[in-house]
């Protein structure tokens, strides 16, 4: 999908978008473009559906390594 941006800078999404996706974003800036993400009304919920039971056995300290290692990760191979 293709948009683009009013003399105002503002983005206008598709009905059909924003119902699936709801009406408020998040945007990230990476090195070579910008990408929104859909803000759930309750991220917490959100985070525990999409990753079922695989945060129980893990500490806060270990996920926090690993959320780090996997964004650095994910940054190196975007450059």
């Amino acid at each position: 999908m293709s948009k683009s941006t009013d003399e105002r800078g503002r983005l206008y999404l598709p009905k059909d978008v924003r119902d699936r996706f709801g009406e408020e974003y998040r945007v990230v800036e990476l090195p070579d473009y910008v990408a929104l993400f859909p803000v759930a009304d309750d991220p917490l919920a959100a985070v525990e559906e999409a990753v079922g039971d695989e945060l129980e056995a893990k500490g806060v300290d270990e996920l926090q390594e690993e959320a780090r290692r996997k964004g650095h990760n994910e940054i190196a191979r975007e450059r």
